[in-house]
Order: structure tokens, then sequence, then C-alpha cells
């Protein structure tokens, strides 16, 4: 007996220290021990459709709302801490409980990226859904998840700009940078490939971009009739790419096509 009383000390020992550095927050402080309901939060509190709210609570909203729930093992450093760090970081990326309060264009450019997230299967992240092994999202769910994305992205852009026939680059630009940054740049491929260039360029062929096999086999030329109907509905123009963001508006793709055409020098 005496011979494990001194490992059972130090078990101790190391426990206490751990939940005393749980009280330090090297990443922020989340709030963790005051969480509650995510499920209930994102319910009561969101104009998201009910179908989608199940999903989003029962799948992003541990690290995506101000209701988060704390396994016993997060009560301990350095577990605490990591849980944290994803919190603080998915809450900066998209909160549920502020929805109501984003913008139109924000809340569209949200849900393009958690339909992309969703189609390539990184949401929830890999280190959640390796200790939540029941987050990951079904064939069904992702399929919701797009049907609700589309669909918030054919609301009304909400800018109180007047409406010109012509495409206006300058507000493009605004366009561009509000909506597009997100996976795409003038200079240099993201997500998305780099666009200066892309009006007169043949799909497919930026340089050092790996482009889906659809859009490789597309052999379209970048006009303006092209990337109107690309902005108004990528899978509709070309079944089987990777954009899943589209542009609703008419004003809107007149203003972005006009941008992109002077950022190609056209």
């Amino acid at each position: 007996m005496r011979r494990f009383l001194p490992q059972a000390v130090g078990f101790i020992a190391a426990l206490v220290v751990s939940l005393l550095l749980a009280q330090v927050h090297p990443f922020g402080n989340a709030g963790p021990y005051a969480a509650n309901s995510a499920e209930t939060q994102i319910a009561n509190r969101s104009s998201i459709p009910p179908q989608v709210q199940a999903i989003l609570a029962a799948k992003c909203a541990a690290c995506h709302s101000m209701q988060t729930p704390i396994p016993p093992y997060g009560r301990f450093a350095p577990a605490s801490w990591l849980i944290e760090r994803d919190i603080i970081h998915g809450r900066e990326a998209m909160n549920f409980d502020q929805w109501d309060i984003y913008t139109p264009v924000l809340r569209r450019t949200i849900a393009a990226k958690i339909e992309r997230d969703a189609k390539a299967r990184e949401m929830p992240p890999l280190q959640y859904r390796v200790v939540h092994w029941n987050a990951r999202l079904t064939e069904a769910e992702t399929e919701t998840l797009t049907a609700w994305a589309h669909a918030t992205a054919r609301l009304d852009s909400g800018l109180s700009v007047q409406v010109a026939v012509e495409g206006n680059p300058l507000r493009g630009k605004q366009l561009f940078q509000r909506r597009c940054t997100g996976c795409h740049a003038l200079t240099e491929n993201r997500e998305g490939p780099r666009l200066q260039g892309v009006f007169g360029r043949a799909s497919g062929t930026a340089p050092e971009f790996v482009y889906s096999a659809a859009l490789r086999q597309a052999h379209i030329s970048w006009d303006e009739t092209a990337l109107d109907r690309w902005l108004t509905d990528p899978d509709l123009l070309i079944p089987g790419n990777e954009m899943d963001f589209l542009v609703p508006g008419p004003q809107d793709r007149r203003d972005l096509i006009s941008f992109l055409r002077q950022a190609s020098g056209k």
C-alpha cells in the first residue's frame, strides 16, 4: 500500500495543478462554465429554418455560439486551453447567436462558406470529429445546408446604392471585397483561382491552380455572357464544379463583371 501512496499523491497533485491552470486563459476566456444549451439558443433566437437549426445546433454550435457545453475533460489544462482556442476562433468566424443582426451580405457569405465546408467534409473540423464521432454530417444534412445556402444567396443584397443599367466597376470592387475575397484574390490563388485576367480567359486555365474536372473540361471563354451565367448559378452552367457561391442580383453581377473586366485590362 505504501508503495502506491507516492503515485496517488502525485496523481492528485497533478489534477489539482491542472484544475488551477484551467483558470488561466492563454487564448482568451470563452466563458465555458457559463454555457447552457446551444440547441435552445439557436432555435429561440434565429431566423434560420428549423431543419437547418437542428443540424447547426447538433453539429456546429459547440464552437459557433455562446452556448458551448464543456465535457468533463475540458475542465483540465491543457485540454481546456485547446477547447477555448477552437471556441474563440469559431465564434470569430461565425456566431449563430448573432445571425439575426448580421448584415444580409455577411449572412450570405457565411451560408456559402458553410456549404463549401460541408461539401468538402471540412465541417465540423477533424479534431472535433475525432472526439465527437457523431458530429459528422450525413449526405442528407449536407443537401439541406446546400439548399439553405442557395436560398439565402437569393435574398436581396441590402446595399443602399443607386442601381445603374451599366456595370459600375467601383461598386463591383466593393462587392468583390465584401463577398469574394474569402475565396479569391486578384493576383494569387486561394481556395479559388486568381481573378486578374479572368475576363477573356478560358475556364480551368489559371496557372498553378488545381481545378475540378468539370471546369477543366468545360472549355468556356469567360466573357460577359459566360460570367453572368456563372455568377447566376454555377451548378446550372457547369454541373459538378466546386464553386458554391452565387450572385442573384442582376446589377450586382454587372458591377462585378465590370470590375473583373477592368482588372483584366479589357
